[in-house]
């Protein structure tokens, strides 16, 4: 399926290589291992997870420092640096259209997860808090 047709929650998964979106199911297997085993520990993580920026907010909150750092050095510095937030704007259209820009593979080899992946952990955290 192309990704401009899949939703929104679906297009990042999609457009992310098999390995990390395996790695980060994983981490949240094996993170539900460590939680099953100190569910007094389970609230805690709760708000961490409430906390958590997903890849959404992580590359709006990226791209819109990269546009004020471009905008600014094209003022102060050089016309030339104008182009960076022509690129960003770019990057950040292909992301809305397709949910993949170049930004998006470092972010989710790094961990960074979609809000549905934070989801899936925390709706499975709760049936263990609620057992204990």
């Amino acid at each position: 399926m192309d990704a401009p047709f899949l939703t929104t929650a679906d297009r990042v998964p999609a457009s992310t290589l098999e390995d990390v979106n395996e790695r980060i199911r994983q981490d949240i297997g094996d993170r539900l291992w460590y939680y099953a085993d100190r569910p007094d520990e389970i609230d805690d993580r709760l708000v961490e997870l409430e906390r958590e920026w997903d890849i959404e907010r992580t590359l709006e909150a990226n791209a819109s420092a990269l546009v004020l750092i471009g905008l600014g050095l094209g003022l102060r510095v050089d016309r030339r640096f104008l182009a960076l937030p022509a690129v960003v704007a770019a990057f950040l259209f292909q992301h809305a259209l397709q949910g993949w820009c170049p930004p998006v593979p470092l972010f989710r080899r790094l961990g960074v997860r979609t809000r549905r992946e934070t989801e899936a952990e925390r709706y499975a955290l709760e049936p263990i808090r609620n057992v204990n």
